[in-house]
């Protein structure tokens, strides 16, 4: 257990952005499952703007590294631009 009292609040806050961070992670794991289900070409066309912002934010703040958020964003790109 941590003796000072400044790492014991860094324990406490790390645990805290650990759990919004999984959330948000997961959040965008669900938005991207559902984006790559989709047959449609104008409600993927839709989703895709909003699926980009949600996986910037999370590269943004270090949730995901930056090059996985680069690749998740081609694919997704790639995938309309093949349906149309």
């Amino acid at each position: 257990m941590a003796n000072h009292k400044s790492s014991i609040k860094r324990i406490r806050s790390n645990e805290r952005k650990r759990i919004a961070n999984r959330y948000y992670a997961k959040t965008m794991r669900n938005a991207l499952r559902d984006f790559r289900a989709t047959e449609d070409v104008k409600e993927a066309s839709e989703r895709l703007p909003k699926l980009i912002s949600q996986i910037d934010r999370l590269a943004k703040r270090s949730v995901i590294h930056k090059n996985k958020a680069a690749n998740l964003k081609s694919k997704c790109m790639r995938k309309v631009a093949k349906m149309q």
